[in-house]
């Protein structure tokens, strides 16, 4: 093998690497939703020991988040660690992703070289995989538990030694993905179609029996813990359908049925194709000969990333009604890690064989002119260079001349499509002022003296008391703007305003949530005093009468 071709995956971890750590600093945009304060939330209660593991004994809250304990909990250890911030909140996501990257390179930077690259820049530099990394969410979480529960079923069906230990270390890992979020259940019928092979051939049962015992004891157990604490063994998916019957208006069959056609037929094709999937699906299917291959890896990736894109396509959530998952780029993660592989395999395909250049290209230059937005350099960019190298390969001199070149050459110009979007959403300015907010409440409203209201935006009063460590300072309160005629202050109270121009201007929430704008907020408090700004945001003494 040549020296330089050898070097490559390690050369790619290490700007996969560099990219995600990059895209976290520099495109931190602080919480998000409501999701990521519930799960920063439960752990400060994990930590300070108020967590409760019961339900609401009225029975009037319904929260599955609280029901995924690998989200939280390891983000408990970091508060201790690190203390309660937005790095420390996000964290955990960042180092899953990382983890995925590390498990593509350990996987095959020896056995496949250009594989294990292409693998690593798909997955690791797709845009959503880099956006999810900075914000706590569980699904670059549950990815990393996806990527490590098939790499132990190839790696442990293969292997001729400590073939229990690779089946109890599958078990644990399916379950650690359960514990994250649920949608590892897409992954079960690649599982029982691989056990029912097996079974039938006779084959690896010592790692499917020491799968089944661990995980059988793995689930029993879970079981028993529900049925102490909730009297209901099956709560959690008793969880999950009450929340499909609570939210049965926007299905597809009660609420939304005209458009089911479409959400089963052509929409998930297009979703995939305008979130950037479209280069991976391109390439998977670069590799679909090697289907023919009845024991190769190529195989196996291939029908795990078929199986799960079919009951993405047209699975459902829910067991007592058809309601198919919801078209968002976070809801692919499980997908991803087998995709990318698959695809990682039909580059290296391109490569051996050569054939296939001029089919990759065409489609992916469709797809750059259907698509006609600033997506579709991903797909031209490569689409013309596969073109180019067709045409280059028909030569005879072409044929004699060595390869590695070539792969590398594909790698770099996958990298360079790849990295478009992240750079460009690293240089934009802010859309939270996250960072300055933070700063200010900090410095000025960590301690008040006196005590007093701060009246904020719609947005920020969901989620202030994750600025001060979920411990409130004695008599601070947080209020909405609207709320200034019916403030009254007690003796030695002050009243601030404090205004972010960013969350103002913020086009997500302008839309939905925010309906004024930062002028017509100043303009509600004409006794103002400006005491301090960070960039985009302003803290001003107010008198609210």
């Amino acid at each position: 093998m040549n020296f330089s071709l050898a070097r490559l995956p390690l050369l790619t971890l290490l700007f996969v690497v560099l990219m995600t750590v990059a895209f976290f600093i520099f495109a931190h945009e602080g919480l998000y939703a409501l999701d990521d304060y519930f799960y920063s939330r439960y752990a400060h209660q994990l930590l300070n020991g108020t967590f409760r593991v019961q339900p609401d004994p009225l029975g009037l809250l319904h929260d599955p988040l609280k029901e995924r304990p690998l989200i939280f909990g390891p983000v408990a250890g970091l508060y201790a660690l690190l203390g309660i911030n937005i790095i420390s909140t996000t964290l955990w996501p960042l180092l899953a992703t990382l983890g995925c990257v590390g498990i593509l390179y350990a996987l095959y930077h020896r056995r496949a070289p250009v594989v294990a690259s292409a693998a690593m820049l798909l997955l690791g530099l797709h845009y959503f995989t880099l956006d999810l990394t900075r914000y706590l969410y569980p699904d670059n979480i549950l990815m990393l538990w996806c990527l490590a529960s098939a790499a132990a079923l190839l790696r442990g069906r293969q292997a001729t030694r400590r073939r229990v230990l690779w089946g109890a270390g599958f078990a644990l890992l399916n379950f650690a993905a359960l514990l994250s979020k649920e949608t590892i259940v897409y992954y079960l019928p690649f599982y029982l179609l691989l056990l029912g092979r097996d079974v039938l051939h006779r084959r690896h049962g010592r790692f499917w029996l020491a799968a089944l015992l661990t995980g059988a004891a793995l689930l029993g157990a879970y079981l028993w813990f529900y049925q102490v604490y909730t009297n209901d063994a099956l709560y959690r998916l008793h969880l999950i359908e009450h929340t499909n019957e609570f939210m049965r208006d926007n299905n597809y069959l009660f609420g939304n049925r005209a458009a089911l056609v479409a959400r089963i037929t052509w929409q998930p094709l297009a979703f995939l194709v305008n979130i950037g999937l479209g280069l991976m699906l391109v390439l998977a299917g670069v590799a679909f000969p090697l289907l023919r291959r009845p024991h190769s890896d190529a195989r196996f990736w291939l029908v795990l990333a078929g199986s799960t894109l079919l009951l993405y396509w047209v699975g459902s959530t829910s067991l007592s009604q058809y309601n198919p998952i919801t078209l968002l780029p976070r809801m692919t993660t499980p997908l991803l890690p087998p995709l990318a592989l698959a695809a990682g395999f039909g580059v290296a395909r391109l490569w051996q064989t050569g054939r296939g250049y001029w089919v990759a290209g065409g489609v992916l230059l469709a797809l750059a002119v259907w698509l006609h937005t600033s997506q579709s350099a991903l797909y031209a960019l490569p689409g013309l260079y596969f073109v180019g190298v067709g045409a280059w390969r028909r030569s005879q001199a072409a044929r004699q001349l060595a390869l590695p070149a070539t792969a590398a050459l594909t790698v770099l110009v996958l990298a360079a499509a790849l990295s478009i979007r992240p750079v460009y959403f690293m240089r934009k300015p802010s859309v939270s002022a996250h960072f300055a907010q933070d700063r200010l409440i900090r410095q000025q409203l960590a301690a008040p003296a006196g005590g007093g209201v701060v009246f904020v935006d719609d947005y920020l009063i969901g989620n202030y008391d994750f600025y001060h460590g979920y411990q409130l300072p004695q008599n601070l309160q947080y209020r909405r703007y609207w709320a200034r005629d019916s403030v009254q202050l007690a003796p030695g109270q002050q009243a601030w305003l404090l205004l972010n121009r960013a969350t103002l201007s913020n086009d997500e929430l302008t839309r939905t949530l925010i309906r004024y704008s930062p002028d017509s907020v100043l303009s509600w408090y004409p006794h103002r005093h400006l005491i301090a700004q960070d960039g985009r945001v302003e803290l001003y003494k107010v008198n609210p009468q």
